[in-house]
């Protein structure tokens, strides 16, 4: 196993389980100690972890999701407007995936007046936005994250693969040009990953303070997505970056 591999590994088995011991790790990973040394060293220096006596545990403080209700009033008017632009490319008749998220959700204010609209959801506020509305809805199954009002979906409980998606938007913690995206939650990552693989086209809706960051958990590299539809406030250098990947950028403004 590479190192990047092990590492992300290691943030992986901290996001099940927020602390482990030194021998926990050294076990799971079937690597000696100062392997695994090398490896915490670079993920502290990150900020990722914080070492304590006998172990490690994840820098919640610093790296740690806030919540989506934190999110909802946040940047507020720049993902309006990334919602807005996202709803231009909603058409009547298609079968949409809306991912959780606080820039996702503001999508689903502006696609009430679609015809023939299925929107695939694990969002309770995207659910709870379209209820009475002439829209079909489908909630995927599986376990309720309170932080997020999301649904983690397990295999046993909802058959990905019946599902006919044309596009997902899709959200992100973080985009980098050398990582893609990334997210803070495991079971969340998962379903993203899902998601990213059923869909023949592939939208991130992100505000531009996501930009160069790669979060706890690594979703998907910038060659499965279509599109990123993002604020005006992005640094131009990211700008001229895409210019060079097939992934295309596109500004709310």
């Amino acid at each position: 196993m590479f190192p990047l591999e092990r590492q992300k590994k290691i943030l992986e088995l901290l996001m099940i389980k927020k602390v482990l011991k030194l021998t926990e790790l050294t076990e799971e990973l079937n690597i000696s100690i100062d392997t695994l040394r090398r490896d915490l060293n670079h993920l502290t220096k990150q900020g990722k972890i914080e070492k304590i006596y006998g172990g490690v545990k994840l820098v919640e403080s610093k790296f740690g999701e806030s919540t989506i209700a934190d999110r909802l009033i946040s940047h507020i008017e720049e993902k309006e407007r990334i919602a807005k632009k996202c709803s231009e490319y909603i058409h009547d008749g298609d079968c949409i995936y809306l991912d959780s998220g606080s820039t996702t959700f503001q999508i689903a204010k502006y696609i009430k007046n679609k015809k023939n609209l299925t929107v695939i959801t694990n969002s309770v506020p995207i659910v709870n936005e379209l209820m009475n509305d002439d829209v079909e809805l489908i909630i995927i199954g599986g376990k309720v994250r309170q932080n997020e009002q999301s649904v983690v979906a397990y295999e046993y409980l909802f058959n990905f693969n019946e599902l006919n998606i044309l596009k997902a938007f899709i959200g992100a913690s973080g985009i980098t040009i050398e990582k893609g995206i990334s997210d803070y939650n495991l079971e969340e990552a998962i379903t993203r990953k899902n998601m990213i693989e059923l869909s023949k086209e592939v939208y991130v809706a992100a505000d531009s303070t996501k930009f160069d960051k790669d979060v706890t958990i690594g979703i998907a590299p910038l060659d499965k997505i279509d599109y990123i539809i993002t604020d005006g406030n992005i640094k131009k250098d990211f700008i001229n970056k895409f210019k060079k990947i097939t992934t295309s950028l596109i500004i709310s403004e």
